[in-house]
């Protein structure tokens, strides 16, 4: 799929309009001056979900979700400007994938495949599979391919499938799949601290403790400084995987207690 050609300036002008919403981002009308940019800027869906699911992280990170700033009547009704709508509907979906809310994004995204399917943007699709896969629902592995077709290499996309990957269990193939798509471009630079996270969860469910280790602690030594949310979760992962290394080390040993 071709892409618009844009004239030049553009990546400042997103860069303002992005500096704009979250510098304002205690300002309840927030979410309304980043529509009207956007829609100034006659954004795509590719530039839209970048910009929102930033803000919509900011926003959630300074007790500012805007969960309470939008509600869902706002995100499903039909908007008579298109890329107001969407802006509403990443920012919305995407403060409610945060949030781990899987159960409401599945209800709200499905409001909005009844009302139109055809419409419904690559982003809104991939948070859509989100939701089935964070709840383990295997139509979610359905989903995602039909995303992976045409999400190419935008990164905000693929980010909601590896999320929705690594929360689902027991999904067929779940940690495989999600090592095989940390591993497409953009991600097969391997600077992305989140991207290497999820991986050390996959494989940590594969029983490949030392390679899981090894993609925690690189995923530490990426994660720019002061990300103290991030850096706790990390933590975390890297602890939980020793216990789960030493306890399978134990069961080797003639004489220990089986896991």
């Amino acid at each position: 799929m071709s892409l618009p050609i844009r004239r030049p300036g553009r990546a400042l002008a997103l860069l303002r309009a992005r500096t704009r919403a979250t510098e304002n981002i205690s300002d309840p009308l927030w979410p309304m001056r980043l529509a009207s940019d956007l829609r100034e800027l006659d954004a795509d869906w590719r530039e839209s979900a970048a910009m929102c699911a930033d803000a919509a992280w900011t926003a959630r990170a300074t007790g500012n979700s805007v969960l309470v700033l939008l509600h869902p009547g706002q995100v499903t009704i039909a908007e008579p400007d298109p890329v107001t709508a969407r802006t509403y509907r990443h920012l919305y979906l995407s403060a409610l994938r945060y949030d781990l809310r899987c159960a409401t994004l599945h209800s709200v995204a499905e409001r909005l495949l009844e009302r139109d399917r055809q419409s419904l943007d690559c982003y809104s699709r991939a948070l859509y599979a989100f939701s089935l896969l964070g709840q383990s629902r295997p139509e979610g592995l359905a989903v995602m391919d039909e995303v992976l077709d045409e999400a190419g290499d935008h990164a905000k996309t693929l980010h909601a499938l590896l999320h929705g990957l690594w929360l689902g269990l027991d999904l067929d193939q779940g940690a495989q799949r999600l090592l095989d798509l940390s591993t497409r471009p953009p991600f097969d630079s391997g600077t992305d601290p989140i991207v290497a996270f999820r991986r050390a969860g996959a494989l940590r469910r594969l029983g490949r403790y030392d390679a899981s280790l090894a993609a925690i602690d690189r995923a530490l030594d990426l994660l720019p400084p002061g990300d103290t949310a991030v850096h706790a979760d990390l933590v975390r992962e890297r602890s939980l995987t020793a216990t789960a290394r030493d306890l399978h080390h134990h069961s080797l040993i003639p004489g220990g207690t089986p896991t």
